[in-house]
């Protein structure tokens, strides 16, 4: 799909991680899967059995997936509900899963009370691994479908026609709120890293490109200091995760640099103009991504531009 149609349907999918809740989310979450996963099983219920304690299993990766999505968090329904969903798993399916997913709706991350029974339950049940799937993961799965697929998941048409987006992924915006106002207060005699010259020659960028990344590169320590803390740092680990997919994404679409570059900087920014100071926010934000090598690819060991080897 073109920029504007993953930015479209960035935007529908937002609005259904705000309406839909219980049993619509559940369909929701089944028609994704089922587009994505040729081994997911859409698990219904079926008279007194139930669902036997899963909403979902995948066959080859051997997950256990269980949804909650109330119209209204309450930390104790949450605690019941986990807790209710693990015993009945463990009991009913002991043998069919080696990982629990707890999936949920909540837009705004992972909800405390979530965080804690899964760092719990992974100490207290070590044969199990345990994973949360929320709008951030679901959405790097939609990420992956073709337009076909999206349109049916997302229950909409997706057009072609060209449309202007002034912001790029909404889970950025705070960060970028945020360098726009630190970047203003940092040392500038403070002395910082530079991008590694290797990675710049390995993936062929040069002039203008190379030098944003570089300045903000020299800034971007920032973004790690806005992700500290466990909880942040799992945020941190999937927003990674979302630009390595997209990466991958506008890499087999362009092969030059620049427009993978300049696809990125839409990813972050939206195409609509921005101001000097968010654009150079943006270039922070970048060049840390860039630094983890969650975007671009790092050169192998002992890899040097004068033997002759290209990205």
């Amino acid at each position: 799909m073109q920029y504007e149609q993953r930015a479209y349907a960035h935007v529908k999918f937002l609005g259904l991680m705000a309406e839909l809740y219980e049993n619509e989310f559940e369909d929701f979450f089944h028609r994704l899967m089922c587009s994505r996963y040729p081994d997911f099983l859409d698990v219904r219920t079926a008279g007194s059995l139930g669902d036997m304690s899963a909403d979902g299993l995948t066959l080859h990766s051997r997950k256990l997936y269980a949804c909650y999505a109330p119209q209204t968090v309450n930390p104790y329904e949450i605690r019941k509900k986990f807790n209710k969903d693990l015993a009945g798993a463990i009991a009913k399916r002991a043998g069919q899963f080696d990982t629990f997913v707890f999936v949920h709706n909540d837009r705004r991350g992972v909800h405390p009370e979530v965080a804690s029974l899964l760092a719990t339950a992974e100490s207290s049940t070590p044969a199990v691994g345990f994973q949360q799937m929320g709008a951030r993961r679901l959405w790097q799965e939609c990420m992956q479908l073709d337009q076909l697929a999206a349109e049916d998941v997302l229950r909409c048409e997706i057009p072609i026609k060209e449309m202007t987006f002034g912001i790029g992924m909404e889970d950025l915006e705070p960060l970028l709120k945020q360098l726009q106002e630190l970047r203003t207060e940092s040392d500038p005699l403070m002395p910082l890293p530079d991008v590694p010259l290797e990675k710049l020659d390995f993936n062929r960028i040069e002039g203008a490109d190379r030098e944003d990344l570089r300045r903000g590169k020299r800034q971007s320590h920032l973004v790690d200091a806005f992700y500290a803390g466990t909880m942040s740092e799992l945020e941190h680990d999937e927003v990674a995760e979302g630009f390595r997919l997209y990466y991958q994404q506008v890499r087999r679409d362009w092969s030059e640099p620049e427009d993978v570059l300049w696809q990125l900087k839409m990813y972050v920014l939206g195409n609509a103009q921005p101001r000097p100071k968010v654009l150079r926010a943006a270039l922070v934000v970048l060049a840390h991504f860039f630094d983890r090598c969650d975007i671009f690819e790092a050169p192998p060991a002992g890899w040097r531009p004068d033997i002759g080897l290209s990205a």
